[in-house]
């Protein structure tokens, strides 16, 4: 008879509950980013956790200004916007996260698309030793 596959650990109820407060306090880190840097932040935020990294996905982020330009067909001066924007706030942004984290951000992108609005906030992690 072969043997049986593994199965899967179950995490304690703790350690679901310690990855919901961090990832609900590193959507409020972002968005709180977003909103000094953009002057507004998102409505939405949702943080997916993972071994070595740490990815925000953001709803309702444009600026009344971005949303012009967007309609407008300017979608291309949004995004080198953004960027500058990702430049301004690499530094502040990946202190909090790594603050939260307790881990080292050794990388960091962010990313918009437009249909539908959705922007991503990704942080890559030193390895936990």
């Amino acid at each position: 008879m072969p043997p049986e596959p593994p199965r899967p650990v179950e995490p304690d109820e703790s350690s679901l509950s310690h990855q919901g407060v961090l990832a609900a306090s590193i959507s409020n880190a972002v968005v709180g980013a977003l909103s000094r840097t953009t002057g507004r932040g998102p409505t939405k935020a949702k943080t997916t956790l993972g071994e070595n990294g740490v990815f925000v996905v953001l709803q309702d982020t444009l600026t009344r200004g971005e949303r012009n330009l967007a309609e407008a067909g300017e979608g291309r001066a949004v995004l080198d916007l953004r960027r500058k924007w990702q430049m301004v706030m690499r530094s502040d942004v990946s202190r909090e996260i790594e603050e939260l984290t307790g881990r080292k951000v050794i990388g960091y992108h962010s990313q918009i698309v437009f249909d539908p609005v959705r922007a991503f906030e990704i942080f890559v992690l030193a390895p936990d030793r």
